[in-house]
């Protein structure tokens, strides 16, 4: 029974990552894209990461705890990067898109950006003249 529990985490993992790997392969733009690797593939590493903890657990009768640790980390780091990733885009003004929710946000960010940048400037202007 638990080698049936170890298949099902095995096969859950590998089918989250298959469409994971289908999303970053067909969605059209890179906005899109940050979906596949950050959303299904986090959780299809996560299942096999699982599956091998469970494996390890029962062949060593001591609990596994270098998985549990990368699975920790893994949910930690991916979603910090995909913000990351995003925020760049958004810097770099990669445009997302038409008919794409969303788009509205992704400008009012980038005007935010723009004043918050007029300011920096404004600021600087008046040190350099002091």
């Amino acid at each position: 029974m638990f080698d049936y529990l170890i298949a099902f985490f095995i096969l859950l993992g590998g089918g989250f990552m298959l469409i994971g790997s289908i999303g970053l392969a067909r969605l059209p733009d890179f906005y899109m894209r940050l979906h596949g690797p950050t959303k299904a593939t986090t959780l299809g590493i996560g299942s096999l990461l699982i599956a091998s903890m469970l494996y390890f657990t029962r062949a060593e009768s001591s609990f596994s705890v270098h998985e549990l640790l990368v699975t920790l980390f893994l949910f930690i780091s991916a979603p910090v990067s995909a913000q990351m990733l995003a925020k760049a885009a958004l810097h770099a003004r990669l445009q997302a898109r038409e008919g794409t929710f969303g788009q509205a946000t992704q400008e009012a960010a980038r005007a935010q950006q723009g004043r918050l940048g007029n300011k920096e400037g404004a600021v600087n202007q008046e040190q350099s003249s002091e």
